[in-house]
């Protein structure tokens, strides 16, 4: 279902202040026109879109509000439940992943329909996926401080690749499903715009891309997420960074030499996968 009329995407997020520098504009980078509004304690926007009504939630720094305001435009928590729900949303958060898959670059795509029925495919132009319950350390000792969890203990990225696909499917079969939005955890954004969601329609329309905020404290955290007023995400992009993970690759956003932002994700939280009439 699609609107005609033009539309409004509203941005809630948490405050952020850094110094000297602002990145309201980072965060919905689709055309458009739009103004600001300063609400204390809560980071506003407002956007004009053409089509959609859409609510876009950004928070960096201290993540937990702005994931549970996510969390609540979305509706209740539908756990593993096979087939489809009336409504409500999914979560994945890698920490049920076994011990097979971790730490190595085992980590199936379909995982989280076939084993874990949540309505969720995932492929990468890549090599693999690697889910890490120790910081990606045994890929690079350096990352030691870069990559903190939002629900401990598990990470999950590609590999060979900063681009993640994601596609929906009613949960537990291979029925093609829409929801009415996606949003993910980060860790280590350090630029701003090298990590984003974009989002697609049943045609490959390319919906809405937003930025995740940069990171703004020790613990690195950033989310973002979009949700639309109708089940219109067939699929989403998701680009981490601008540097996949290495034994050669190195983190480095302000010291010299070559810029390079390396990002992984944590909890992905999105409506139920309905099927697509």
């Amino acid at each position: 279902m699609q609107k005609t009329t033009a539309s409004r995407a509203v941005v809630f997020g948490l405050a952020l202040v850094l110094a000297a520098c602002s990145d309201a504009d980072e965060l919905v980078t689709e055309p458009g026109n739009g103004n600001a509004a300063v609400v204390p304690g809560v980071r506003t926007e407002v956007t004009i879109k053409d089509k959609h009504d859409v609510q876009i939630v950004s928070a960096t720094g201290d993540i937990a509000p702005g994931v549970n305001t996510y969390r609540g435009l979305l509706g209740v928590l539908n756990a593993n439940l096979v087939g489809e729900q009336p409504g409500g949303r999914r979560e994945v958060n890698w920490d049920g992943v076994p011990a097979t898959f971790t730490n190595n670059d085992l980590f199936p795509g379909d995982f989280f329909n076939v084993v874990s029925p949540r309505g969720l495919l995932l492929t990468t132009p890549g090599d693999a996926f690697r889910i890490s319950d120790i910081g990606y350390i045994d890929v690079n000792p350096a990352y030691a401080r870069d990559f903190q969890v939002f629900s401990p203990r598990r990470l999950f990225t590609a590999r060979g690749s900063t681009i993640t696909d994601v596609r929906f499917v009613v949960a537990g079969t291979s029925t093609p499903a829409v929801v009415t939005g996606f949003g993910s955890v980060f860790a280590d954004v350090g630029l701003a715009d090298s990590t984003t969601i974009q989002y697609f329609d049943v045609d490959g329309n390319e919906l809405l891309t937003i930025a995740a905020p940069r990171r703004s404290d020790d613990r690195g955290l950033s989310f973002v997420g979009a949700v639309f007023d109708a089940r219109v995400v067939a699929r989403v992009r998701i680009t981490a960074g601008d540097t996949p993970i290495g034994a050669t690759a190195f983190d480095n956003v302000k010291g010299p030499g070559p810029k390079h932002d390396l990002v992984v994700m944590d909890d992905f939280i999105y409506g139920e996968p309905r099927a697509i009439n």
